[in-house]
């Protein structure tokens, strides 16, 4: 997806795609990472999700990278935080206790950027991205982090039926970008009762990458 797109859904306030809790998924799952208190976790293309006021509520630190200057404002303002803001390079980075989210494209990061980070959790990010992208993507996320274990969640459905995003990741393909350094285990599969945005039949999976 070009930026104007992911720009445009936010500046309309289209976003289906946000949640108004904390992601069952990683509540029930998150122990999986086997994180000490206070570790970092990155979340890429993090939006204003809950997910990150649910993380900070256990006693994590959360990194984040998004696009939309718009969702990160609307963020702090949920969490009624003022941000330190600082430019970068090309990225905007606002920070306050135990959270800094990096504005921009996340492919200006940098590892040295983003600094260590103990853990990653995409439930956005890798099925919000085109087929040509995702590759590039993957890559760059584990040169980003120094290969930390993640928490995936990726939807599966039939592409011909529904354009994306969000996009239909299956098992081949999250072998694709990261067998190779992970030892890839499937924890769950569920069922999506209603489908796909209302319409279209789904199911959604929750993997856990660990590093080798």
């Amino acid at each position: 997806m070009h930026h104007d797109f992911w720009h445009q859904r936010w500046q309309e306030n289209q976003i289906g795609f946000h949640l108004p809790e904390a992601n069952p998924f990683l509540v029930k799952h998150l122990t999986a990472l086997h994180l000490k208190q206070g570790a970092r976790i990155f979340l890429p293309l993090c939006g204003k999700t809950l997910d990150i006021a649910w993380l900070l509520s256990q006693g994590y630190k959360v990194a984040g990278a998004e696009l939309s200057e718009i969702a990160i404002e609307a963020l702090f303002a949920q969490l009624q935080l003022k941000p330190a803001i600082q430019q970068i390079g090309e990225i905007t980075l606002y920070s306050a206790p135990n959270i800094d989210i990096f504005v921009g494209d996340i492919f200006n990061v940098s590892a040295a950027m983003l600094g260590n980070v103990d853990a990653i959790y995409d439930r956005a990010a890798l099925v919000a991205l085109p087929d040509q992208i995702r590759q590039q993507y993957s890559a760059h996320l584990m040169t980003l982090t120094n290969h930390a274990p993640q928490l995936l969640i990726c939807f599966e459905y039939d592409q011909a039926v529904h354009a994306g995003p969000p996009f239909s990741i299956c098992a081949r393909e999250v072998l694709q970008h990261y067998q190779a350094a992970y030892d890839v285990n499937l924890l769950a599969s569920e069922t999506i009762p209603d489908g796909l945005k209302g319409q279209h039949p789904a199911t959604e999976h929750v993997w856990l990458l660990k590093p080798r």
